[in-house]
This record gives C-alpha cells, sequence and structure tokens, in this order.
C-alpha cells in the first residue's frame, strides 16, 4: 500500500518550485514524480525586493507571504495531475516555503520562511508540514542544515565513508560515516551557485553560467580567492549555517572585483565553491570513501572539474549513479521530513545543528 508525501523546495536562487511525489511504503523511498514550478513573474521579482526590505514593511510581507502560499498550492496540484494521482492519496506535504532571513545567530534567533501553509492546505485539501526550522532553533540549533538526516536514510551505508554535497545557492555537507556508531554531522561551507550568479546577473543580465562556460574562460585569480577564503566564515568550526544574507553581490564587492577582468572574476568565484567544499571535506571528514553531489550545482561541468582538481583521490558521483536525481534530492527531503512529523518523529539531528536534542520539527496545518 502506498505511503505517499509531496515535499516542496525553493532554494535561495528563487529559479522555482520542486516538487516531489514520493512513496515511503518501500525500504527505499520511491520518487514516483516531480514539477518544476515557475515563479510568476510578479511574485518572483518581489521575492527577490523582499531581501531588500526593511523590517517595519509588514504588509508587503504579509500579502508575499499569501501570494508565495498560493503558487505553492499550484504547484502541488500541478504535480498531481501530471502524476494521475488524487489528494486523497496523499497524507501531508512538507513545505520548506521560501527563506526570507536565515539569522540563527542574532540576539534572538530566527529562521523565517514564508509561504502561508494555511493557504497551501485550503487550496490543495491536504494537511501541511511547515516551519520545520524554528523547532531546531528553539532547541539551540542553527535550524539548517536540515537535509542530512534524509541523506543519512537514504546513503548510509554500513561498509563505506560517505559524503553528500548539495550545492545550491549555498553548498552544505552532509558526513555519512560507514555504520552507525559516530555520529552524522553536516554543515554549511559557504557559497554554492548564489555569487557565481550574482556576477554573472551583474555582467551578463543572465541568471546562471550554464556549465560553468563563462568561468572556465577566465584565469582565477589568486590574490582575490586568498582574500575570499580569508574569510572568518570558513574558519568557524561546525555547526555552522549561512545564507544569501552574508554571501550576496555586496559582500563580493566589497572585494573590490570592478577593476579586474569580469571573467577572471567569474573563474575566481567558481574556485571559491570548489576550495571551500574540498577544505571542508579534508578538515572534517577526510575519511570519505565516496562524495555523491546533488543540486544545481551538479550540472555545472566546470565546477566538478575544479572540484574534482581539489579533491584529488576522491571518487565523485551524482546523487543519480544511487537512484535519487541530483535536482530532486531536496524535495524529496522536505517530503521526508513531513513523514517524520506526522510519525512524531525528530527531524533534526543535533550533531548536525548544534541543538541540544532531537525534536519533532515543523507545525502542521489540516486541510
Amino acid at each position: 500500500m502506498s505511503e505517499l508525501y509531496i515535499g516542496l523546495m525553493s532554494g535561495t536562487s528563487v529559479d522555482g518550485i520542486d516538487a516531489a511525489l514520493v512513496d515511503f511504503s518501500g525500504t527505499t523511498p520511491k520518487l514516483i514524480s516531480t514539477h518544476c514550478h515557475p515563479w510568476p513573474g510578479k511574485i518572483h521579482q518581489a521575492l527577490l525586493d523582499s531581501r531588500k526590505l526593511s523590517d517595519a514593511d509588514l504588509d508587503t510581507l504579509a500579502q508575499l507571504d499569501f501570494d508565495t502560499g498560493k503558487t505553492f498550492a499550484q504547484a502541488t496540484n500541478e504535480l498531481l495531475e501530471r502524476a494521475g494521482v488524487d489528494k486523497s492519496s496523499v497524507i501531508a506535504i512538507g513545505s520548506h516555503g521560501q527563506t526570507i532571513r536565515h539569522r540563527p545567530d542574532a540576539d534572538v534567533p530566527f529562521s523565517l520562511q514564508i509561504g502561508d501553509a494555511s493557504v497551501i492546505a485550503r487550496d490543495t485539501g491536504i494537511d501541511v508540514v511547515s516551519d520545520f526550522r524554528s523547532a531546531d532553533i528553539k532547541a539551540g540549533g542553527q535550524g539548517a542544515p536540515l537535509a542530512p538526516a534524509f541523506h543519512a536514510a537514504v546513503f548510509q551505508v554500513a561498509d563505506e565513508h560517505r559524503s553528500v554535497i548539495n550545492i545550491g545557492g549555498i553548498a552544505n555537507l552532509t558526513l555519512l560515516p560507514a555504520g552507525s556508531k559516530k555520529d552524522i554531522t553536516g554543515f554549511d561551507s559557504g557559497p554554492g551557485n548564489n555569487l557565481m550568479d550574482a556576477w554573472m546577473k551583474k555582467i551578463n543580465g543572465h541568471s546562471y553560467d550554464r556549465n560553468g562556460l563563462w568561468a572556465s574562460t577566465g584565469t582565477i585569480n589568486e590574490s582575490l580567492l586568498e582574500d575570499l577564503l580569508d574569510d572568518h566564515y570558513f574558519k568557524l568550526a561546525p555547526p555552522k549555517s549561512t545564507g544569501f544574507e552574508y554571501f550576496n553581490l555586496s559582500w563580493l564587492e566589497s572585494y573590490q572585483v570592478s577593476s579586474l577582468r569580469a571573467d577572471d572574476v567569474q573563474a575566481t568565484l567558481c574556485e571559491l565553491t570548489a576550495c571551500s567544499i574540498a577544505q571542508a571535506i579534508k578538515d572534517y571528514a577526510r575519511e570519505t570513501q565516496k562524495i555523491l553531489i546533488c543540486g544545481g550545482g551538479a550540472h555545472n561541468e566546470h565546477l566538478m572539474t575544479r572540484l574534482g582538481a581539489n579533491l584529488p583521490g576522491y571518487p565523485i558521483s551524482s546523487t543519480d549513479t544511487f537512484g535519487v536525481h541530483p535536482d530532486w534530492v531536496e524535495a524529496m527531503a522536505f517530503a521526508w521530513l513531513a513523514k517524520q512529523t506526522i510519525s512524531g518523529l525528530p527531524g533534526n539531528l543535533p550533531a548536525v545543528t548544534g541543538a541540544r536534542a532531537a525534536v519533532v520539527l515543523g507545525q502542521i496545518s489540516h486541510a
């Protein structure tokens, strides 16, 4: 008998909503159907502009919360229509929402994701689990990353040390020791695609550098790279998490990059992502025997080449090799997290987030 859940994910790049229908009835999760739903132009721009909102501009944020929830619901309904599955067959939706602020180190720590879950539940007729990060933060954690628990459930094996690297806007690592005696750990290593995307948009007007083609035409500026890697975030020990609030175009431009060749800056940003990931592996998971890559960065051929050059001797492959398409790992993770919540089971890993205890995550909005 099927045990269907839906996972919804929109990352820091705001390039669309990933919707995944997953069956958890077997020994391993089965991806039934997927749908990538584009953000309508006005909402997409509003989401980008929301990063610049003053804290007082709550009316705008409330409207955006509603509009974002409506769009997540549309993504869900189109997913079900594409799959030919009736909503009554789905137990719950796990909606990550769209991150507007992630400040686990603030005086009053918080992480804000919008996309009104009650709107999603009403428009789909399915219970929704959302606000996954708050419970972990209240338990003293960073509220991120949350995917490592799912990575462990799907990719951990008894006889091989593995590292899962998700390269979205931010890059995060999950370190899966062989067996179950050692703690699973994970953290954000730093920028993933976001700085490369921001620089590409500023200089060329395109949303991303397909296959890293532009980066491959430039020369790495070693002096700039050294300065970027000297940022204090890379020196912090885990648990740690970051986001676009920190690693963004303003951060990059503080290094006076406008005086440099634009393609050299892009090549250096690609190397920054590869180097910071590689250094994290060397510092905290040197025993890794296999590296699994997921997220949009898995399709950047030049980035994958540079990552391999920075990690000689470490076999690197896509999660697709292990039966999970790299584009859908995160959406599947939030379907799995919804299942954990509905079952009353913890969804965080304290060794990853720094929380005092494993806790049940999320709030349930009933249809």
